[in-house]
């Protein structure tokens, strides 16, 4: 019992990086399809909260003293403002477990102004919907996806 709540908490904190940890770690764990989903939301939730009200104090205070300021006309940055103008809160919610990390994509909403109550829960319904395909995906194809894999 004590180990399964190792691995659960693991996880939990991996999917806070990186959502897809959340279900294929999941799955290699052998925990069941409900709770794979509802540690890997857990995890993207507690990583929007944490940098929805702490976000801009974290900013101030910590990383400006780690990290030098950068241009501001970067190309990076740019690319975060075309996605920005062309998807706005609801779009960057839907992609942020595609292609940004739950920080990134919630770093990218507050910096634009986005009202906090709206970027938890369009990250929350974006985080169930992906977590459910995503878990899915892997519980169904996963055996025979990863024998391809292991040697």
């Amino acid at each position: 019992m004590e180990g399964e709540i190792i691995k659960g908490v693991t996880i939990f904190l991996l999917t806070m990086l990186k959502f897809i940890a959340g279900p294929t770690l999941g799955y290699a764990a052998g925990f069941s399809f409900t709770i794979t989903v509802a540690i890997t939301v857990g995890g993207m939730m507690a990583s929007v909260f944490l940098f929805t009200y702490l976000g801009t104090i974290l900013r101030e205070k910590f990383l400006s003293r780690i990290f030098k300021r950068r241009r501001v006309f970067s190309k990076r940055n740019r690319r975060f403002v075309q996605v920005w103008k062309k998807y706005g809160l609801a779009g960057v919610a839907f992609l942020t477990p595609l292609i940004f990390t739950p920080i990134g994509g919630t770093v990218l909403l507050t910096t634009f102004g986005s009202p906090r109550s709206k970027i938890i829960v369009a990250m929350l319904l974006s985080a169930v919907g992906w977590s459910i395909f995503f878990t899915a995906v892997i519980y169904l194809f996963g055996t025979a996806f990863l024998e391809g894999f292991i040697l």
